[in-house]
């Protein structure tokens, strides 16, 4: 009953004025959680360098990625082939049942990101596993505060927000159809970050 009146009074805020729904929940784990979190992810996560394809030569950027799911999906973005993991890393169990309690929502997948500074960032972006009304992705973020943008990819709008450690946001409805996003870089001095980002993948869709 608290969770569902949780969210229900998250939702009656929307980060963004039209075409889509962005709740910020806000920090849904107590510091030390949090920290905890941190540390067994920085140290019990295969991370992989994140690559692309970029005019015919495989870029790989300073970010660092892993991508557990259910199933073996798998899928083809910025010219580069995906497979997820199998889902064996129990930490995430955990955190999958809060962020589902939390959002109302069921996830297959969870996509991490590492940021080891300031300078390390994600340029603007759509989740096209995730276009649709009914459509979920629900976010957390650990370790440095960041910026986290939006930008509409038809109108002249645009919101942003900073994310702390332990805090929460909700992405649905239209919201990667009409709306980019990215993390945005700093110079300013800012610790490492990692975000998990669950969502429930398409299993009988082929995205490229």
């Amino acid at each position: 009953m608290q969770a569902d009146l949780f969210l229900a009074q998250a939702e009656s805020l929307n980060l963004l004025p039209c075409d889509g729904q962005v709740h910020d929940l806000g920090l849904v784990l107590a510091k030390r959680e949090a920290d905890e979190l941190l540390h067994q992810l920085q140290h019990h996560v295969p991370w992989q360098a994140d690559t692309a394809l970029i005019a015919g030569q495989r870029i790989t950027s300073g970010r660092q990625v892993a991508w557990y799911a259910d199933q073996p999906y798998r899928y083809f973005h910025s010219g580069v082939l995906r497979e997820a993991k199998r889902w064996d890393l129990p930490v995430l169990d955990a955190i999958r049942d809060r962020m589902e309690q939390l959002s109302g929502a069921k996830f297959n997948s969870c996509v991490l990101n590492r940021y080891q500074d300031g300078s390390q960032g994600m340029g603007w972006h759509s989740d096209p596993e995730a276009q649709g009304p009914h459509s979920v992705i629900a976010s957390l973020s650990l370790g440095g505060e960041r910026k986290f943008a939006f930008k509409h990819k038809l109108l002249d709008e645009r919101r942003a927000i900073f994310l702390q450690h332990g805090q929460v946001i909700v992405m649905k409805g239209d919201t990667q159809r009409y709306w980019l996003h990215a993390v945005m870089r700093t110079s300013r001095p800012v610790g490492p970050r990692i975000s998990l980002t669950f969502r429930d993948f398409p299993e009988s869709e082929d995205w490229t």
